[in-house]
């Protein structure tokens, strides 16, 4: 699904590395690149909107979270500006590294 908009977003994250999720979707990892961290609870179930740089933007759905080392909290993520997301919706297996994922939209 290709979506336009001039809303402004809370942060902006960059796709750091991108991998298929056996049951669906896309596993995201993202880095903070502007604005101030989400909380878990704004990121998870919350709609982003992804786009490569090019005009074109897809909204994906942060369904949950890979914990892939350690317990994820809102402290973890504002300290260190990660974290990785199980992303689902049309046009979510377009999104790869280098994307900037805006939200929540």
């Amino acid at each position: 699904m290709t979506v336009t908009s001039q809303q402004s977003f809370k942060a902006i994250f960059r796709v750091i590395d991108a991998h298929d999720h056996p049951h669906g979707g896309r596993i995201l990892r993202l880095r903070l690149r502007k604005g101030e961290a989400l909380t878990l609870s704004e990121l998870k179930g919350g709609d982003l909107v992804a786009t490569p740089g090019n005009g074109t933007e897809v909204r994906v759905k942060a369904k949950g979270f890979a914990v892939f080392g350690g317990k994820l909290s809102d402290r973890r993520l504002a300290r260190s500006g990660r974290v990785d997301i199980h992303a689902t919706g049309q046009g979510v297996q377009e999104v790869d590294v280098g994307w900037q994922l805006r939200g929540p939209a």
